[in-house]
């Protein structure tokens, strides 16, 4: 994702410590939900230090499974659920979600509010920007103060496109035939949701 040259340095000086590890939750969620983890990255979730709270349980057993856990079984694991011979057991697009089909108006909205962001799919991406990842990316983006984004942009974007259906993709995750690390991987996705939705409310 490319954003505008200008501004987002200056932004990005001013985000306090909990936007920081908020984005650092969104990116990973992004990260393992863009491709199947590699051994090094298994090996860190393994070596994490759980907070309290749903989050903190949520986080414990995402670092147990990692632990059980190898490279090759994550990697036949998320073909399973987001690949598949025809199709995974889940497709993690918002269009598929909220309409049944892809490609549909969901994609259209996260398009529209990409360019008033002023951001611009990376050329070469293969997948629909309405996908789960991509839409983590640019939460994590914005709470990083990555893109210059005015105030507000966090929680409008949060409603538009990921609090309508991402909860229960997540909760479908956990319950999906196919999944035993992203088991773990759609608990805490769907805790850490729950949180940002509550924090959100209460700014109001």
């Amino acid at each position: 994702m490319e954003g505008p040259a200008g501004g987002a340095s200056a932004t990005a000086e001013r985000v306090d410590e909990i936007d920081l590890l908020r984005a650092e939750h969104y990116d990973l969620l992004a990260v393992l939900l863009g491709r199947a983890p590699a051994q090094p990255l298994l090996d860190g979730l393994a070596a994490l230090r759980p907070g309290e709270g749903a989050l903190g349980a949520a986080t414990a057993e995402l670092r147990r499974v990692a632990a059980e856990t190898d490279a090759g079984a994550v990697e036949r694991e998320f073909f399973e659920l987001f690949i598949g011979v025809g199709r995974g057991e889940l497709l993690p697009y918002a269009s598929y979600y909220l309409t049944g089909f892809l490609n549909e108006r969901p994609l259209a909205r996260v398009r529209e509010d990409l360019a008033a962001l002023g951001l611009a799919r990376v050329e070469g991406m293969s997948e629909p920007e309405d996908h789960l990842a991509f839409l983590l990316e640019i939460m994590a983006g914005l709470a990083a103060g990555r893109f210059g984004a005015e105030e507000g942009a966090q929680r409008r974007f949060f409603d538009r496109h990921l609090a309508p259906w991402a909860p229960r993709l997540f909760a479908d995750l956990e319950q999906a035939k196919a999944a035993r690390f992203y088991r773990a991987v759609g608990g805490l996705g769907r805790v850490f949701l729950d949180v940002e939705a509550e924090a959100f409310r209460m700014e109001t």
